[in-house]
């Protein structure tokens, strides 16, 4: 948890500079350890005991309440696909935000999530009902009006039990096959 905290709150400061984060990278952390640190360590008294500091905590005061919690709303650890399902949007600095999803858990969505106050689209990682990756993209409507055609043919054969629709975009999401659905 504190990695993706850490992961968010990098991205949040490259893509959303307006905030006034403080730095968290390695070396400022390391610089100011006896500042956001130090008060989580009471009661340490041996190295093993360190693995019981609530890092998660002290990167948050580190980022105060108000911004600990504008990061949450702003880049949030998951997403709701329309199934209802929650699956965990992967961060990393430098790369756009991930998120790895059953195709036919996104049908009836028409266009790519966007996070950042709308300013950063995610990229999807459309996987087949195996959970192996099918397509990547950042631009769902654009996939759903180009390219998943080839993808509808091929997984029509392949996976026939699944649902796989002439209009996406308008089809319902769902988690089941076609024998659950009737």
């Amino acid at each position: 948890r504190a990695e993706s905290l850490l992961n968010r709150a990098r991205c949040a400061a490259e893509w959303l500079p307006e905030l006034n984060l403080p730095a968290m990278d390695e070396e400022s952390l390391l610089a100011d350890a006896e500042q956001w640190l130090l008060p989580f360590m009471n009661g340490i008294k041996t190295l093993k005991a360190i693995d019981k500091i609530d890092l998660v905590a002290a990167l948050e005061a580190r980022l105060g309440w108000e911004q600990a919690k504008a990061l949450d709303s702003i880049l949030p650890t998951h997403y709701q696909v329309p199934t209802g399902s929650r699956y965990p949007i992967r961060y990393q600095l430098g790369h756009k935000p991930v998120l790895a999803v059953r195709m036919q858990e996104m049908f009836g969505e028409k266009t790519s999530p966007l996070i950042a106050n709308g300013k950063v689209a995610v990229v999807l990682e459309l996987l087949s009902p195996a959970q192996r990756p099918l397509q990547i993209t950042q631009d769902l409507a654009a996939f759903w009006q180009g390219s998943y055609r080839d993808v509808q043919k091929e997984m029509k054969g392949r996976y026939p039990k699944h649902v796989w629709p002439d209009d996406p975009t308008n089809h319902m999401a769902t988690t089941k096959t076609k024998r659950q659905l009737k």
